[in-house]
């Protein structure tokens, strides 16, 4: 009987077989965990080459170089900025893990809202910094460094707009939320790395 009632299953069955998974992380977090481990070796390579500059560099005794100024107050500010929009994701996660969707939208939105103004500044900034990438190695590593950091910022944002629009068109449940959380884990990234850049070249 038992044997008529598995053949009966597989004949309604339609599709390819159920995956098997052997790993206990889901596909789609180890995708995202493995695309920011090879981030953290990018990044590793533009911090070796400002490393480089300060120290195996003669010329430069002080940093930043004479003629060189960075505006460590402003960039503190924006650090200020995006850690906060750490916390407002981190919100919005949490507040469709619980079925509130209104949490989730505002969340995402102040989340949305922090980081465009982060990157905003960050443009500004540039605009009257006195230096630019052509001037010798210090500014090249300045702007490549910064540059490459605020290149996720904006892919982070193109992220962050689609779950939003998905969140105000009801896609996201307490059972399905990986439209949230994935982009979340980028973003969280996206913050700790930036404190890791402001602290390494406007402070130390």
């Amino acid at each position: 009987m038992s044997a008529h009632a598995e053949a009966a299953a597989a004949h309604e069955h339609h599709g390819p077989p159920e995956p098997h998974f052997s790993s206990r992380i889901s596909p789609i977090m180890l995708g995202i965990l493995l695309f920011i481990a090879s981030e953290i070796m990018l990044f590793g390579a533009f911090f070796t080459a400002y490393f480089f500059v300060r120290v195996v560099n003669p010329d430069v005794q002080q940093w930043p170089p004479e003629g060189f100024h960075l505006p460590v107050f402003v960039a503190g500010v924006n650090t200020a900025i995006l850690v906060t929009s750490s916390f407002t994701m981190h919100w919005a996660l949490q507040a469709i893990k619980r079925g509130s969707r209104a949490g989730l939208q505002a969340g995402l939105v102040l989340t949305l809202a922090m980081g465009a103004t982060f990157l905003f500044t960050q443009i500004l900034e540039y605009s009257r910094i006195g230096f630019g990438p052509k001037d010798g190695a210090i500014g090249s590593v300045f702007f490549g460094l910064t540059g490459l950091h605020g290149a996720h910022v904006a892919v982070g944002l193109i992220l962050l707009s689609i779950a939003t629009v998905r969140a105000f068109r009801g896609h996201y449940s307490p059972e399905h939320h990986h439209g949230v959380e994935v982009p979340g884990i980028y973003w969280h990234f996206v913050d700790v790395m930036w404190i890791v850049v402001y602290t390494t070249v406007y402070l130390l």
